[in-house]
């Protein structure tokens, strides 16, 4: 499969503008996201009610829901919709740092630590934030330096 490149004109998209996500407490879900990654709020509407969280690349808008009550456990098999949020951060020593601190925040079950992704050049971990929504991190590998420098 060919991938086009960012701005090719075969393609009307640009990227992700912002990702939704429904929870049931949406107090502690921003909390998470300001408090946790670093998210600003950029915004906000109490009436519905719905907050607005941007790293500086992408807006995640949480909406409350309804009765959370009747939510059913997520089941990644069978669940349609959002199967999990996956964010990128800078480096290695990034992703081993943020477990770190998930690992301590309140709310959050770590599903796995920082590991290889299928073999490449990735890593990644995943983990469960207030809310229960599926977070995933991720990281590209340092680079090796060319032989002969440092």
């Amino acid at each position: 499969m060919s991938q086009t490149p960012p701005g090719n004109a075969a393609t009307p998209t640009r990227g992700v503008h912002h990702v939704g996500l429904t929870v049931p407490d949406i107090a502690a879900t921003a909390a998470f996201f300001i408090d946790v990654l670093g998210f600003e709020k950029v915004g906000e509407r109490p009436a519905y009610p719905a907050v607005f969280v941007s790293d500086g690349t992408v807006m995640i808008t949480l909406w409350q829901a309804t009765d959370p009550a009747t939510a059913a456990a997520f089941d990644r098999h069978n669940v349609i919709g959002l199967h999990h949020l996956a964010l990128l951060v800078a480096d290695q020593q990034a992703l081993d740092q943020v477990h770190q601190k998930l690992a301590a925040a309140p709310g959050v079950v770590i599903e796995f630590a920082p590991e290889a992704l299928g073999g490449g050049p990735l890593r990644h971990m995943m983990c469960a934030i207030p809310g229960g929504v599926r977070l995933e991190l991720i990281a590209t590998a340092a680079r090796a330096l060319p032989a002969g420098s440092a």
